[in-house]
């Protein structure tokens, strides 16, 4: 039998996350690897009763309370929830982007941008790293063209991990605006690196800026992505929008957080603790490591990337990330956590490291 496929999404050959991860100690996707406080997920838990999940999602009180949290006059009519930051994406791309018109990034960045350039048949454009793994601000600019619909910047980006400065996302806001593109900012790993550019978001015609719950606040399982942007721009994207596509358990986690700041303090605090620790082990054990602005880092292993990987999966059960071309291939991405969490890889990693 013969049926009709989308052409795009006929051609396209996905690679998905490995299966099977709940009984490794994972650094690879740059999870927290050890979550929430249990204390707090069991009081939270006690909240989901049969009524409560009888009941259609409700996103408004969540969004209203979370407008609050936010600040910088943020206000309702500047969000929109979407399942996870994935969605934000494909909501974003579909609703601005044009078919055979240009998608602007940055390479390597984040894949699933890329990945919807292809199923929504948009002109993918990526603007290479330098060998000294920065990004050369002209380059961008210079591919910023009337064909362009979207430029997108992962700030700071995974995975290298760099930022940008103020400077340089003004003269890419500039540039958008003369051609009619709307500026992403994704800003998945904010909390790990303090500076936003949220400002942008509320006052520009056409800068979205996106936020996860993913990361920093732990909750990847639940799906739990915002759009941030003028009301016009939310406008569009929410008539695209499914009608119930965040559910009532992930609003449920994200509005008591809110109610408990000092958990998030607690969040950011071990991860930066974590992160000085590991990269003082690391330095002292003379290893060459980035350390990105997320909340992850860059190893050069002292031996093969890859087999230095496969070893920590086989031998120890512990996930960390490898690369296998470009500027990334001999390096390995390790996501970070507590001091304790660090403490595990680490003890893992230096053994098998040096085990030659």
């Amino acid at each position: 039998m013969k049926v009709y496929i989308d052409e795009n999404i006929k051609k396209m050959e996905r690679i998905f996350p490995m299966q099977g991860r709940y009984d490794y100690k994972r650094y690879d996707m740059n999870e927290n690897p050890e979550g929430l406080p249990k204390t707090f997920v069991d009081n939270v838990l006690k909240e989901i009763t049969p009524e409560f999940l009888s009941i259609y999602p409700e996103p408004d009180k969540f969004l209203i309370k979370y407008a609050s949290f936010l600040g910088e006059g943020v206000k309702y009519e500047n969000l929109l929830t979407t399942n996870g930051s994935d969605t934000a994406i494909r909501y974003v791309l579909q609703t601005f982007g044009e078919k055979g018109k240009d998608v602007v990034t940055v390479a390597p960045s984040f894949e699933m941008y890329w990945v919807n350039c292809m199923l929504l048949g948009l002109n993918h454009v990526p603007v290479q790293y330098e060998e000294d793994w920065t990004i050369d601000i002209n380059k961008l600019l210079n591919a910023i063209t009337e064909n362009t619909r979207i430029v997108v910047l992962l700030n700071p980006n995974n995975p290298v991990g760099n930022v940008y400065t103020e400077d340089e996302l003004e003269k890419v806001i500039e540039k958008t605006k003369k051609v009619g593109a709307i500026v992403i900012i994704d800003e998945a790993y904010h909390y790990f690196y303090d500076k936003t550019f949220l400002k942008y978001a509320l006052e520009e015609e056409n800068v979205i800026l996106l936020r996860t719950f993913s990361k920093l606040m732990s909750l990847a399982a639940c799906r739990l992505g915002v759009i941030i942007s003028n009301p016009d721009l939310i406008h569009y994207v929410k008539n695209l929008r499914l009608t119930f596509d965040v559910n009532s358990i992930a609003l449920l986690f994200a509005e008591r957080l809110i109610d408990n700041p000092e958990v998030i303090e607690d969040l950011i605090k071990s991860e930066k603790d974590g992160k000085k620790y590991m990269l003082e082990e690391l330095e002292k054990n003379d290893y060459w490591c980035r350390d990105c602005k997320g909340n992850f880092v860059f190893i050069k292993p002292k031996h093969d990337a890859k087999d230095i990987s496969d070893r920590l999966e086989k031998e120890k059960k512990i996930l960390v990330h490898p690369y296998s071309k470009g500027i990334l291939k001999d390096y390995i991405r390790v996501s970070v956590g507590s001091v304790d969490a660090m403490k595990i890889f680490l003890d893992a990693f230096f053994e098998i490291d040096g085990d030659k």
